[in-house]
């Protein structure tokens, strides 16, 4: 049987649709706003560079050699009697658990696509109560739109890598671009947009601090959907002449530019009109609409297209969110893709019931725990612990347990040997580091006075670990 293959472009379209999502629409123009903008973006431009590319490489090395789903992928690449690091496959769990909430949020945008076309909100507090209106009380609303969202994602992947993932985003993801490039070129045109600029682009070095650091750390990282077996699934379906490198930067180009396109146009229209970035989440669902129905009419059409290129966004993610366990069910249990779509679906579905009725009146309290409801808990599990741990995992594998030869002939054609050099020593000796000390901080084990000079250890540890393993070679 002929197993289905991205064209290049086409897996450019899903690796950079998996990338680019809510993440870099939603909360990197927020997270920016409340870590001082300029400061903050350098910061997070340079983790992207030195992390986050590195950790893609990795990723799609691994599923590119591997030509299976993500535990299949490990438990081939692995050496003989390194048959446990099979187990590091199932971060492919990871995505479906952030989906269970993820379609939640997708469908408060459908729900956000309606009210523009009805009624935007005319102040903040009447945005305030609308918005809280949906999550506490509007359970029925909540539970029609986040079925459509099942239904809608798990319909595409029902479909596979060509008729449905593939054609999926080559429909959705220049779709996106040009709703938001149209959106940019209003927002240069307002008198607000040279604020939004000096904020987003000159450095105010006061307002950068540890826990601006890591936030730029961790969000770099988790906004290129790694460490949750997304992409390495995407990679087993690559064609054989891949230029690994040259990809990954297209893919990390595309989803980085997207993040810092966005913040400009969102803070320009925020300037514009006098509200604050720093909003927090409730930036899209309070801050936003309300911005919109003050610019009239054309705002209504903005508002529109915005919360439609919001969906687009929070769908290419959600459906490479659902593929890693569709496709490790169809291998190791042989089940259709329809059988295995439908079954890994239900599975985000009914525990996403859960997640919607968490943040409600009537059941909010019974889905609490520990201080946190059931919503906040899975998204601080995601986030803090399961995300860098797969980062990491995928480090360490390719960078202490894959042979050093298997990965540069996996390589062979997309990097010279100085620039393989500089990556293989900064998979090992830079990201591991840095992904330990962010998920110890995300967890509250460490404080932000001792991040910094945490950090220095680590790197003078691991430059002694890497001057070690050099004199060793040289030796040998």
């Amino acid at each position: 049987m002929k197993i289905a293959r991205f064209t290049q472009l086409g897996f450019i379209l899903a690796a950079a649709g998996s990338a680019v999502g809510l993440g870099n629409i939603w909360k990197f123009p927020y997270i920016a706003g409340e870590n001082g903008g300029g400061a903050f973006v350098l910061v997070y431009l340079l983790t992207v560079l030195v992390i986050g590319f590195t950790v893609m490489i990795a990723e799609m090395l691994i599923g590119y050699m591997g030509r299976l789903d993500a535990v299949g992928a490990f438990e081939k690449l692995a050496p003989d009697n390194k048959g446990k690091w099979k187990f590091a496959g199932f971060m492919g769990f990871t995505g479906l658990l952030i989906l269970t909430f993820y379609s939640v949020v997708i469908g408060w945008i459908f729900h956000y696509i309606v009210i523009t076309v009805t009624s935007l909100p005319t102040s903040v507090k009447e945005a305030e109560a609308s918005f809280g209106q949906l999550l506490t009380v509007d359970i029925g609303t909540q539970l029609f739109y986040h079925t459509l969202a099942f239904l809608i994602i798990t319909s595409i992947v029902v479909r596979g890598i060509k008729s449905g993932i593939e054609k999926m985003n080559y429909i959705l993801m220049p779709m996106l671009i040009l709703i938001l490039a149209g959106m940019f070129l209003y927002a240069v045109n307002l008198d607000a947009f040279s604020k939004a600029w000096e904020f987003m682009f000159v450095p105010d070095w006061s307002k950068i601090d540890s826990e601006a650091m890591v936030t730029a750390v961790g969000h770099a990282f988790f906004t290129l959907s790694l460490g949750m077996a997304s992409i390495l699934t995407y990679s087993a379906s690559l064609p054989k002449e891949i230029n690994l490198k040259k990809t990954s930067l297209i893919v990390v180009g595309l989803d980085t530019g997207i993040a810092l396109v966005a913040g400009l146009m969102l803070f320009t229209f925020l300037f514009e009109y006098g509200a604050e970035p720093s909003k927090g989440p409730g930036l899209v669902f309070i801050s936003l609409p309300v911005v919109f129905y003050e610019m009239g009419g054309v705002g209504t059409l903005l508002s529109l297209l915005f919360f439609v290129g919001l969906a687009f966004a929070g769908l290419t993610s959600a459906v490479s969110l659902l593929e890693p366990m569709v496709q490790y069910v169809i291998d190791r249990f042989g089940l259709s893709r329809i059988r295995a779509a439908f079954l890994a679906g239900s599975f985000f579905y009914i525990i996403g019931i859960f997640m919607l009725l968490a943040n409600t009146d009537e059941f909010g309290a019974a889905l609490s725990f520990g201080g946190k409801n059931l919503f906040d808990w899975i998204d601080f599990l995601t986030a803090s612990v399961m995300l860098p741990l797969g980062g990491l995992l995928m480090a360490l594998f390719v960078g202490f347990v894959m042979p050093r030869t298997q990965i540069r002939a996996g390589l062979k054609d997309a990097m010279s040997e100085r620039g393989f050099a500089l990556w293989y020593l900064s998979l090992r000796y830079i990201v591991p580091p840095a992904l330990i000390i962010v998920m110890l901080n995300m967890l509250g084990m460490i404080s932000f006075d001792l991040i910094m000079p945490m950090f220095i250890v680590a790197y003078m540890i691991t430059g002694i670990i890497a001057y070690g393993h050099h004199i060793s070679g040289a030796k040998n």
